[in-house]
């Protein structure tokens, strides 16, 4: 069985140097000019590999077919396999530096532009378990990118194998890569009819084994707080300043239960993400997040109360609370037919991995892609402590999933419909 280490080693550390960060101020598609960057790398490779039908659209998106090979391939499903290619606004993502750290040793990893910071295996569990293995990090001052490089490293590492081995069966592939999934709008509105697939998998997951198949629910809220701005010389009884405003929204959310700092699991939360402007207006955005539609109107509910709390404590300002819908959790179509769910696990399996289906306290691109009529599940690539400087993978967290992802086509050819 073919590891693949070397090729995934090479393809993450240089698709992770590309700068790729979204941006959600940004009206356009993708959001950041740098992200074509990337995006014509991926297309070009695509068609060195022998893929056909190979797309860049105007919307950012990289798509790609894998020909059938498989007996009778008109009677099997088409299937997608995507990954993203921008990186999160959240942390500093510019001049990635990736190194590889070879036969970790189990103890503490240093990073080299960044003394003070330290990955252990206390901080970090799943690192315990990766002795002897090749740890792919950043050097200290940036995120890795791993989310979702992770994922395209081993799709196009799957995908130029299967091409080069047209023996393997497997029902026609559509391959994708997408922009703008940190930011919530990879799954263009003319994705699904230009995919035309039965359905589709994500590689954008975690650990080892894990297939997953429900989400949160999402909103994003944006607050406005419209003060009265004066000269503060003359400012008595006059002067309304929005940034105290803003204090008092972000003071009155409840802060020990409602924060994802301070919930796990199942429970949601309402994270402020960015507070901009200056004393005489300024904007507060906000991601709400629950498992079920009612707790997430909720959630909503809760920011609007006390933005009207707020408003009312000082008349002369106008305070705005907008909150628009941005995924739901793919498990409310996915329930209805696990067929793709069904089929991951059974690949799993074939190649001795024991299937985990844990909820996201997240989204992917499958998320909006299965509202949209698409089963979509995420499947596993080993990224870890993603969106932050600690961020890492294991070389061969990854080999297994390309070996899934090839045994998981391999099903597919058997899977009429």
């Amino acid at each position: 069985m073919t590891d693949f280490h070397a090729e995934l080693e090479t393809r993450l550390t240089r698709y992770a140097a590309i700068d790729s960060q979204s941006d959600d101020n940004s009206p356009t598609s993708p959001s950041t000019d740098i992200q074509w960057n990337i995006l014509r790398l991926l297309e070009s490779e695509l068609r060195e590999i022998g893929a056909t039908d190979v797309t860049l659209t105007d919307y950012g998106t990289v798509i790609a077919t894998i020909p059938a090979t498989a007996p009778d391939a008109e009677k099997l499903p088409t299937i997608a396999l995507l990954a993203h290619i921008d990186t999160t606004p959240q942390f500093n993502a510019t001049g990635v530096k990736p190194r590889v750290i070879r036969g970790y040793n189990g103890g503490p990893i240093s990073f080299p532009d960044n003394p003070a910071l330290t990955l252990t295996p206390e901080q970090s569990p799943y690192l315990a378990t990766k002795r002897g293995h090749d740890i792919i990090t950043a050097s200290g001052l940036t995120l890795l990118g791993g989310d979702d490089k992770a994922g395209v490293a081993i799709l196009m590492t799957a995908a130029r194998h299967l091409l080069a081995n047209p023996e393997i069966p497997h029902p026609t592939l559509r391959i994708a890569f997408t922009p703008d999934e940190e930011i919530g709008r990879g799954v263009h509105a003319r994705l699904p009819a230009d995919l035309d697939a039965s359905f589709a998998y994500t590689f954008d997951g975690g650990a080892v084994g894990e297939i997953e198949y429900e989400s949160f629910s999402a909103d994003g809220a944006t607050v406005t707080i419209q003060g009265v701005s004066i000269h503060p010389g003359n400012a008595k009884d006059k002067l309304v300043n929005a940034i105290h405003l803003a204090a008092k929204i972000i003071q009155t959310l409840p802060q020990a239960t409602l924060t994802p700092e301070t919930t796990e699991d199942r429970e949601g939360f309402i994270h402020a993400t960015e507070m901009t402007g200056g004393s005489s207006e300024m904007t507060l955005k906000f991601i709400l997040r629950d498992f079920e539609l009612d707790g997430l109107a909720a959630k909503g509910q809760l920011l609007q109360q006390v933005c009207a709390t707020v408003a009312a404590t000082e008349p002369r300002a106008e305070i705005t609370c907008t909150i628009k819908p941005q995924y739901r959790n793919m498990r409310y179509w996915l329930e209805k037919d696990m067929t793709p769910v069904d089929l991951a696990r059974t690949a799993a399996r074939s190649i001795g991995i024991e299937p985990v289906s844990v909820p996201i306290r997240g989204g992917t691109d499958g998320s909006r892609l299965t509202e949209m009529g698409i089963p979509c599940p995420n499947l596993f690539t080993g990224m870890q402590n993603i969106h932050g400087p600690l961020e890492w993978i294991s070389v061969q967290d990854m080999g297994q999933a390309t070996q899934f992802c090839l045994a998981l086509v391999q099903q597919a050819a058997t899977a009429k419909t």
